[in-house]
């Protein structure tokens, strides 16, 4: 059965976005750039967020226009022009984008269907109010964070409103150069 990773910059108070959504604040020169692009390029599906989801569509299809667009900025987008993107909203009604599926009702039953099909791990792009949804309703599978060397102080929390203990595993770490720690957790499923 695939996997549901949720891939997210944090803060080291427990932060992923500012008090306006802002990331700004969060660290991703070109060595976890080219890092988190040799994983991801493994993946075959992609879970947003409807903000999440609109913020990508905005930039990614038309970076490699760009002049100023870098070799791993061009790989990102093809690779998000290729992939099966799996947008959770009740407001996107019905998207023209290629590769795009939306799901509006039946949460746990589609995900569930999704996470059977053939492929690789999904990995969820930011996206912290579906990654909250979803971990409520136990279908994350684990947690790959960068935390960044930074106290918010406020902002939007990963981890809020959580009832029961959720225990993870920790596969690996890793330190970059710029002081960003990367942490890949597996969530332990009771039997």
């Amino acid at each position: 059965m695939r996997k549901i990773i949720s891939f997210m910059h944090i803060s080291l108070d427990g932060f992923v976005a500012g008090v306006n959504g802002e990331l700004n604040w969060a660290m991703v020169g070109e060595e976890i750039f080219s890092h988190v692009s040799k994983r991801i390029s493994k993946s075959d599906t992609a879970l947003y967020g409807r903000v999440t989801y609109r913020m990508m569509e905005e930039y990614w299809p038309t970076i490699s226009d760009q002049p100023t667009a870098t070799k791993l900025e061009v790989n990102h987008a093809n690779w998000y022009a290729k992939v099966h993107k799996v947008v959770l909203s009740t407001t996107i009604a019905n998207e023209p984008s290629e590769n795009t599926e939306i799901i509006s009702d039946n949460l746990v039953e589609r995900i569930n269907e999704i996470k059977q099909q053939r492929g690789e791990d999904i990995l969820i792009f930011g996206s912290p109010t579906t990654t909250q949804s979803l971990m409520k309703l136990n279908l994350i599978d684990g947690y790959w964070l960068f935390v960044n060397p930074i106290v918010l102080g406020k902002g939007i929390r990963l981890f809020s409103d959580i009832e029961e203990k959720i225990k993870l595993e920790l596969l690996n770490s890793r330190q970059f150069n710029c002081g960003v720690t990367e942490l890949n957790y597996m969530v332990e499923k009771s039997v």
